[in-house]
């Protein structure tokens, strides 16, 4: 059966600069199941040049306008978080599908707000945690449900990143410093991608934390030679249970001055997966730069390496552009079917509350469970200290 292109707007759609332009549109410009037929900037030169550029029918200023209009089902909002609620709910009051970028808004009270949105709009909503369709991650994921290694006993996850190293970042990226717009280190990489991914790839998720946070570069020096006091922590060390009992271990480290990378260390009782970043883009986070696969079945016998499992190609942000590609594929398999691929706004919320847990934690010194049979419908289920 054939389907027609769903029909999509972008939110962000600079042409010269931004993720939307790295990554978001190359990926949507070759898909079948996608028409490009609106994008929107805050300025009208640069949405008209994003309109040619891309070959979009539509160019617009005016994000509710472009959310509004009757060619567009879908909206595609790759912004800057702290505008995210603006910009979600006008696509949502106008009864649009919505895929949202990582983090969902800053906090979880705004999360629960857009997943309540979107429950009442009875469309699909869904989160950009891009680390779940990469291919050697899809692929870990399906050996674990097959029982290759057998029980998982233990998950051990290095997540190091080189943004803001030597205390520089871009002026563009200036705001992730501020703990206030929520799209710092602890949000970005440690929540919204490694520690999806990690509950992802064992289908278990996390019912026991303990955490600490730092903030290690506390200036941070722009390209524009400003200087500006950094919030953020760029710093997490977690220990944690899941529910399947497997014991887990994290380190997110940014500002890393060197050698940034992924490494994920799956252990069973018969055997290890590890998940390693390889080739381009290997220091910005495993949702952005391509993952290779490595089995080891058997304590007793010799390291028996399976087959690598990555992305096919090359170049800046191609495995980004690959796993947005495959997140998008599979929304427009929801939206035609019904179904659930896709992370939703619920499951948005679920990590930002998550995310609460890891800074009470950090902040009394404890360890916080999440309470079992306490959850109703978007309710947080991380309110216990010990």
């Amino acid at each position: 059966m054939t389907h027609n292109a769903l029909r999509i707007g972008v939110i962000g759609a600079s042409p010269n600069s931004g993720w939307a332009a790295a990554a978001h549109l190359p990926a949507l410009l070759t898909l079948p199941q996608y028409e490009l037929v609106a994008v929107g900037t805050t300025r009208q030169d640069s949405a008209r040049e994003a309109a040619r550029q891309y070959g979009a029918a539509h160019a617009f200023t005016d994000p509710s306008r472009l959310a509004r209009h009757p060619d567009v089902e879908a909206v595609a909002v790759v912004v800057k978080v702290p505008h995210h609620v603006e910009l979600v709910s006008a696509a949502l009051e106008a009864g649009k599908h919505v895929f949202c970028e990582w983090p969902l808004p800053r906090t979880s009270a705004e999360a629960l707000q857009l997943t309540s949105s979107a429950a009442a709009a009875g469309v699909h909503a869904a989160v950009g945690f891009q680390g779940r369709w990469a291919s050697a991650v899809v692929r870990a994921r399906a050996l674990l449900a097959d029982g290759y290694i057998r029980r998982p006993v233990s998950v051990t996850a290095y997540a190091a990143r080189s943004v803001a190293a030597g205390a520089r970042l871009p002026r563009t990226l200036g705001y992730t410093v501020d703990a206030a717009n929520g799209a710092g280190a602890l949000e970005v990489a440690g929540g919204g991608h490694t520690l999806d991914t990690l509950q992802f790839l064992v289908d278990s998720e996390l019912t026991s934390v303990s955490a600490q946070l730092a903030t290690q570069h506390r200036q941070i020096t722009l390209d524009d030679g400003n200087t500006v006091a950094a919030t953020s922590s760029d710093h997490l060390a977690l220990h944690a249970s899941f529910a399947n009992h497997a014991i887990g271990v994290a380190h997110v480290h940014d500002s890393k001055s060197s050698g940034g990378r992924t490494w994920i260390e799956v252990s069973g009782t018969e055997g290890e997966l590890v998940l390693e970043s390889a080739g381009d883009d290997g220091d910005r986070g495993l949702q952005i730069g391509a993952l290779t696969l490595r089995v080891t079945r058997g304590a007793a016998a010799p390291a028996e390496t399976g087959t690598l499992h990555g992305h096919a190609g090359t170049g800046p942000h191609f495995a980004a552009r690959y796993n947005i590609a495959a997140q998008y594929v599979a929304l427009a398999d929801d939206i035609r079917d019904g179904g659930s691929r896709t992370a939703s706004f619920a499951d948005g919320l679920a990590m930002h509350q998550l995310l609460d847990a890891l800074r009470l934690s950090a902040r009394t010194g404890r360890r916080i469970d999440r309470s079992a049979g306490s959850r109703t419908a978007f309710s947080s289920p991380w309110p216990t200290t010990h």
